[in-house]
């Protein structure tokens, strides 16, 4: 049997549509345990690499001899060599491209929905990593909203759209993966927008985001508005598209929401996510579709690949919608916490400015599941 190279586009795409497939992982049960490709119709088996380097014949058994295999490491080269031992004992087998690490970059614009005067809005599915970004386009113009450092699949994007990026918002300073905002506006002319009560410590330029600031893009007059929702973060904004959508950034996600913690300050931040939860969201329009920042778990994605739940859908099914006790609710957002995003720290310095790691460091700060939400 010969190994076939699978890309990480067909991996994603199997992933998102629940699609059957089985995975060996041959990393270490640490890395393994703490994040890996996720799936409706995944199965996993992890067997790491040292423990088959003098042969695979003890795992066969394990394996279906009916379905091919991918073999799954960090970076490929490993994988390589495993698929290969299988195929020499006529399995049908395929390794990853990339490894985790092409996993956690990839991207897949997937369309939300049609805006006015014919304008149409994207969500860019970053899948290995829970990322969601957004770019809305009108009349050969573009906006994006919490693009990652993987700045070329939108700049392609646009380009391919026929559409010039003219905004770029991050919708508070991000502390789990790297913006590439501010490098898409410097390499596009666009204007950077950044809410100014998270940006105490950058040391560029960018355009203050205020509540209330209404862009427009296109000829055909999609407003964007910008609605001050702190919690997350003191300057967390959410936006408001074409009176249709409502981007929350990380305070409001499907089936979570956002922690409060990330720069130490969750105490005093708690009673600004609950006023932005049970009173700023609850006084917008019910049939708003919510298009948050990210993902926890892949049974948020809908049937077609995209993030995306009416407003009232989660007032109704959003446990953290529902703490009707004070307390209760503070408890869950200062006590339950799941663990820290990895390099955090550094990952808001690099947004601020004042760090500025080499592309294979930033890879580095970026591994690992998202850890923004509290459930």
């Amino acid at each position: 049997m010969t190994v076939r190279e699978m890309p990480v586009h067909e991996a994603a795409m199997k992933a998102m549509m629940r699609e059957s497939l089985f995975i060996l992982d041959v990393r270490n049960p640490s890395d393994f345990e703490d994040w890996k490709i996720e799936g409706e119709g995944i199965q996993h088996l992890n067997i790491p690499y040292f423990d088959l380097i003098d042969g695979v014949e003890d795992i066969l058994d394990l394996l279906p001899k009916d379905q091919e295999v991918l073999v799954v490491c960090a970076k490929e080269g490993s994988s390589v060599m495993v698929a290969e031992m299988l195929a020499e004992q006529d399995r049908n087998v395929a390794y990853l491209k990339g490894g985790m690490k092409a996993w956690s970059e990839h991207l897949v614009p997937l369309k939300i929905g049609n805006l006015a005067d014919g304008g149409e809005l994207y969500q860019f599915v970053r899948v290995g990593k829970g990322c969601l970004s957004y770019m809305a386009i009108s009349n050969g113009e573009a906006a994006l909203f919490d693009a990652t450092r993987m700045t070329e699949v939108y700049l392609e994007f646009a380009q391919n759209m026929g559409a010039q990026i003219k905004h770029v918002f991050d919708t508070h300073l991000h502390a789990d993966h790297i913006s590439g905002g501010r490098m898409i506006a410097e390499q596009t002319g666009a204007l950077y927008w950044l809410p100014s009560k998270d940006a105490g410590e950058v040391v560029f330029k960018y355009e203050a985001l205020e509540d209330g600031i209404e862009v427009v893009i296109g000829s055909s007059t999609i407003r964007i508005d910008a609605l001050y929702s702190p919690g997350h973060t003191i300057g967390s904004t959410s936006f408001v598209i074409d009176d249709q959508y409502l981007l929350t950034g990380d305070s409001l996600f499907i089936d979570s929401i956002g922690r409060p913690d990330l720069a130490g300050l969750a105490e005093d931040w708690v009673g600004d996510l609950r006023e932005t939860l049970y009173s700023r969201y609850a006084r917008l329009a019910d049939d708003l579709i919510v298009l948050p920042a990210h993902f926890m778990i892949m049974d948020e994605l809908n049937v077609d690949g995209t993030v995306a739940r009416r407003l009232d859908e989660l007032y109704r099914d959003n446990h953290g919608l529902n703490i009707a006790n004070e307390a209760e609710f503070r408890a869950m957002v200062t006590t339950n916490l799941p663990p820290q995003p990895n390099s955090y720290q550094e990952i808001r310095q690099t947004n601020m400015g004042t760090l500025t790691p080499d592309v294979e460091r930033q890879r580095e700060m970026e591994i690992g599941p998202n850890r923004c939400a509290v459930r």
